[in-house]
């Protein structure tokens, strides 16, 4: 008999089932538009995984910033990441930050905690937001500005978001 884990393993950085759920639903639908799948990225993951959970506990998107900041909670660069988008900077170089990963990241979110504390995020949920938004959708699919291939991805959701990171380098 052969038994199933709750989290699979990838360069020993563990998606949680909600996670590998979003990451099978993103690359199905990249294979409805005839693009490649993408390699989960050890680095990546750790950026969405801990963005994820410092969106939940810190909330560093209540004082005029989207989604995309971070707070100062952490050992990271705190950034309030605006709609006009002139600090995506410190946004796109977190991976560099806090990782080994040599190229910037590019996040797409989806979530709230701000009026319902309750919700949960679920990976349908998630990819059929990002789908409707033109912007996060260009991103997934590769259109528009986004038209260079992605080599690596990473995942994270957590309570009320979920966030995926992609990146043009590959993981080394």
């Amino acid at each position: 008999m052969l038994c199933l884990f709750a989290t699979i393993t990838i360069f020993s950085q563990e998606l949680s089932k909600k996670e590998e759920k979003l990451y099978k639903l993103l690359m199905k639908y990249r294979k409805q538009n005839n693009l490649p799948a993408i390699p989960i990225s050890k680095s990546l993951t750790i950026i969405a995984q801990t963005h994820v959970k410092d969106l939940v506990e810190n909330k560093p998107y209540i004082e005029g910033c989207n989604a995309h900041s971070w707070s100062s909670k952490g050992n990271w660069t705190a950034c309030c990441y605006t709609p006009d988008h002139k600090n995506a900077a410190c946004m796109w170089s977190k991976p560099r930050e806090l990782t080994s990963y040599a190229g910037n990241g590019y996040e797409i979110a989806c979530g709230s905690n701000l009026y319902c504390s309750e919700f949960i995020m679920t990976a349908e949920y998630a990819i059929q937001s990002w789908k409707k938004s033109p912007g996060h959708n260009a991103v997934i699919i590769n259109q528009g500005g986004w038209a260079d291939p992605w080599n690596a991805i990473g995942i994270g959701v957590y309570k009320g978001f979920a966030v995926v990171w992609f990146g043009r380098e590959s993981e080394k």
